[in-house]
C-alpha cells in the first residue's frame, strides 16, 4: 500500500467528483441545503490561508468544538492544509472538560459551533495564556463576543490574500505521512481522557483498507449521525467522502427517525443502541397491536428469521421458506424499510457489543447490518464484517494490513499501519498499550474462529470479579436484558461483592401503561418504581431473559433508577457506552441499600 495523506485524500476527491450535485448536506431554516465539491475547494483554500494570516503556523493545535455540521469538515480540512494538527472536543463536556483537553494539548486556537460553545470557551479562556482566537461558526451575537471571529472573517481574510498563495495546493501537499494529523482525546469509560496521536498516513491507511470491503460510490447517500469528534465517524466521513457518497449531516441523535425520511440514504452507521431502540419500537408497535397483528408479525419474523439462518450459511432456501419470507416481506418488512427511507443497501454498526438476534432480525427484514469493531487509538477500523459474507455474532475479519491475535489471557492484540504513534506526552501510558514489537493491546477479551472472524466477549477492564473469585461479563447479560419491553438501559455491578446485582432504568412508557391497566396509584415516576408489584414485576421481566446464566452470573437484586444514563451527566460516552465508575458512584446509597438488605434476609434467615 502506498504512503498517502489526508491532505491527498482531499485534493484528489475534489477533484474527481467535482461534476457531482453535493458533497455535503445539512439542514438550514427548514430546507436541505448543499455543498458541491467545488465549493468545499473553495471554502477550505479560504479557511486555510485565513488561518495562516491569524499566525496559525504547521504543527500548531487547533480545536474544533462543535455539533456534527459541514463547517466541522470544512475546517477539518483547512486545518490538514494548513499543515496545522486538530483536535476536536466533543460539544457535551463541560468548561472544565474543554479546558483541561485545551490545556493538555497546547491549542493556540478554537473553532466553536454557537453561542453556548463561545460562552464555554470564554469562560476558561482566561486561564489559557496559549489560546489566541476563538473563531465562531455561526454569525451574530456570539461571533460579537470580545476575543471571539466568526468563520466567515477568517474566510474573508484567507480570500484577500488568495493571488498571493499561488502554491497553496503544493505547500499543502507537502505534509509528510508520518506528521501528526489530530490528536482525539479518548471519552473512555475510567480515568482523565488521553491525546491519541494519529498521523495522516495512521487514517488514510484505514481509509484504503476499508474501501476494499465496503461496497459505496457516488451513487450513494449517508445520514452522518454518530459525532465527528469520535474516531469512528471521522474516519468514516473521510472514507465517504473519497467515494463520492453524499454525507447527509442529521440534525441530531434524536431526530434521526424524521431525517431517514427526508433523506431517503442508502447507508447509515450508527451504534447498537440505535438499532436496539428501533427492534424495541418495532416489537412494541406489535405487542400492542390486536391479536391478528401480533400473530402475523411473530409469523413473519420466524419465517424471516428461518430465511436468514440459511441465507447466511450459504445454504440454498427451499421453495416454501422462500413463499413465506416473500409473504412476511408484504405484510411486515417493507413497512420497515419504508420508516427507515427505503433506500438503506445497509446500515454499519460499531463502538460497542450488537446484539445477533437484533442483527438477524434486521438482515431479515433486508436491512442487513455489517458489523465492525475497532478503537481511536487503531485509527479506528481493525475488523469489518463483508457484506457478502457477514457472520452474525462476530465484528467479522481483520482489515486489509492489519494483523491480530489473542493473548493467553484472552485479550484481542492488533498490528498495522493504523496503530497510533503514542499517547501524547505520556510516554509510559503508550508503552503500556503498544508493546515493542509494535501490537496494540485493546482491553478487549476475544476469541477467533476457523475463519478468522472475531468475535468480542467483553473488555477487560470491565470483567467483574466477584469476592468468590469468580469473573463476570458483564456486557451480555446487559445486552440480553435490554431486550425486554419493559427494559430501556441496565448495567450489571458486582466487582468484589458477594453476588453481582443489576441497575434498571425502565421503559416507563410500557410500564406505565401495566401499571394503569391494574389500577395501581402513584404521582410520579418515583413513586411508580418504589410500588411492591412494580419491583416484582421488573425483577420477573429481567429475570425472564437470563435463563441460561451461571448462578454465580445471575444477578440477585434489581435496582430500579427513575433516570436514563445520559452523555450530560457523564454516565455515557459520547457514543453511548456506559461510565461504570461514575454510575456506580451516582447510585452507590441504591447499590449499598440493596446489598444491605440482602445482608440482613440472610441474617434472619440464619437466625
Amino acid at each position: 500500500m502506498n504512503r498517502g495523506t489526508l491532505t491527498q485524500l482531499f485534493f484528489t476527491t475534489v477533484d474527481r467528483h467535482a461534476g457531482l450535485a453535493a458533497a455535503f448536506r445539512s439542514k438550514v431554516g427548514g430546507a436541505w441545503v448543499s455543498i458541491t465539491h467545488r465549493e468545499t475547494l473553495d471554502r477550505v483554500q479560504a479557511i486555510s490561508l485565513g488561518l495562516r494570516e491569524l499566525g496559525i503556523q504547521p504543527g500548531d493545535k487547533v480545536a474544533i468544538i462543535s455539533e456534527n455540521r459541514p463547517e466541522w469538515a470544512l475546517t477539518d480540512y483547512a486545518c490538514l492544509c494548513a499543515r496545522a494538527t486538530d483536535v476536536p472536543i466533543y460539544p457535551t463536556l463541560t468548561p472544565q472538560q474543554t479546558e483541561y483537553i485545551l490545556r493538555d494539548s497546547e491549542s493556540v486556537a478554537a473553532f466553536v459551533s454557537t453561542q453556548a460553545q463561545v460562552d464555554k470557551v470564554l469562560q476558561v479562556k482566561g486561564q489559557l495564556p496559549g489560546l489566541k482566537h476563538v473563531i465562531v461558526f455561526d454569525g451574530g451575537a456570539a461571533a460579537q463576543r470580545p476575543g471571539a471571529l466568526s468563520l466567515t472573517a477568517v474566510e474573508a481574510k484567507g480570500r484577500a490574500v488568495a493571488a498571493q498563495h499561488p502554491n497553496w495546493r503544493a505547500e499543502a501537499l507537502s505534509v509528510g505521512p508520518e506528521d501528526l494529523a489530530t490528536l482525539i482525546y479518548t471519552s473512555g469509560t475510567t480515568g482523565d481522557p488521553k491525546g491519541v496521536m494519529l498521523s495522516h498516513y495512521n487514517i488514510w491507511s484505514n481509509v484504503q483498507a476499508c474501501l476494499q470491503m465496503i461496497p459505496i460510490g457516488s451513487g450513494d447517500e449517508c445520514l452522518s449521525m454518530l459525532p465527528l469528534s469520535h474516531s469512528y465517524e471521522r474516519m468514516v466521513d473521510y472514507t465517504l467522502f473519497q467515494a463520492g457518497v453524499i454525507i447527509n449531516y442529521a440534525e441530531s441523535f434524536d431526530t434521526v427517525a424524521a431525517n431517514l425520511g427526508e433523506v431517503k440514504p442508502t447507508v447509515v452507521l450508527s451504534v447498537p443502541r440505535l438499532y436496539e431502540k428501533v427492534y424495541a419500537r418495532v416489537l412494541e408497535n406489535a405487542l400492542s397491536g390486536s391479536a391478528i397483528k401480533r400473530t402475523i408479525f411473530f409469523w413473519a419474523k420466524r419465517a424471516g428469521e428461518q430465511w436468514a439462518s440459511m441465507s447466511l450459511a450459504g445454504m440454498s432456501i427451499p421453495a416454501g421458506l422462500a413463499l413465506k419470507k416473500k409473504i412476511a416481506d408484504r405484510l411486515v418488512f417493507a413497512k420497515l424499510r419504508a420508516r427507515t427511507g427505503g433506500r438503506i443497501r445497509f446500515f454499519v454498526s460499531g463502538a460497542a457489543p450488537l446484539s445477533a438476534d437484533i442483527a438477524k432480525f434486521f438482515y431479515s427484514a433486508g436491512l442487513p447490518v455489517i458489523e465492525g469493531y475497532g478503537l481511536t487509538e487503531s485509527s479506528p477500523v481493525l475488523t469489518f464484517n463483508p457484506l457478502d459474507r457477514i457472520k452474525l455474532g462476530t465484528v467479522g475479519r481483520a482489515i486489509p494490513g492489519v494483523e491480530l491475535k489473542i493473548a493467553s489471557d484472552g485479550e484481542i492484540l492488533a498490528r498495522g499501519p493504523n496503530i497510533m504513534q503514542g499517547y501524547y506526552k505520556l510516554p509510559d501510558a503508550t508503552r503500556e498499550t503498544v508493546d515493542a514489537d509494535g501490537w496494540l493491546h485493546t482491553g478487549d477479551i476475544g476469541e477467533l474462529d476457523s475463519d478468522g472472524y472475531l468475535k468480542i466477549t467483553d473488555r477487560k477492564k470491565e470483567l467483574l470479579k466477584t469476592a468468590g473469585g469468580k469473573y463476570i461479563a458483564p456486557q451480555p447479560i446487559e445486552m440480553a436484558v435490554k431486550r425486554n419491553k419493559f427494559v430501556a438501559n441496565a448495567m450489571l455491578y458486582g466487582d468484589r461483592r458477594k453476588f453481582p446485582v443489576i441497575l434498571i432504568v425502565p421503559n416507563f412508557e410500557n410500564l406505565e401503561r401495566w401499571a394503569h391497566e391494574r389500577s395501581l396509584a402513584y404521582g410520579t415516576r418515583a413513586e411508580l418504581i418504589q410500588l411492591a408489584d412494580v419491583r416484582a414485576k421488573i425483577e420477573r421481566e429481567v429475570m425472564s431473559m437470563l435463563p441460561q446464566l451461571a448462578k454465580f452470573e445471575t444477578p440477585k437484586k434489581v435496582v430500579l433508577i427513575e433516570k436514563d444514563f445520559t452523555i450530560e451527566s457523564g454516565e455515557l460516552t459520547p457514543t453511548l457506552k456506559i461510565k461504570r465508575r461514575v454510575v456506580e458512584q451516582h447510585y452507590k446509597d441504591q447499590i449499598d441499600a440493596a446489598y444491605s438488605a440482602s445482608d440482613a434476609m440472610a441474617a434472619a434467615i440464619e437466625s
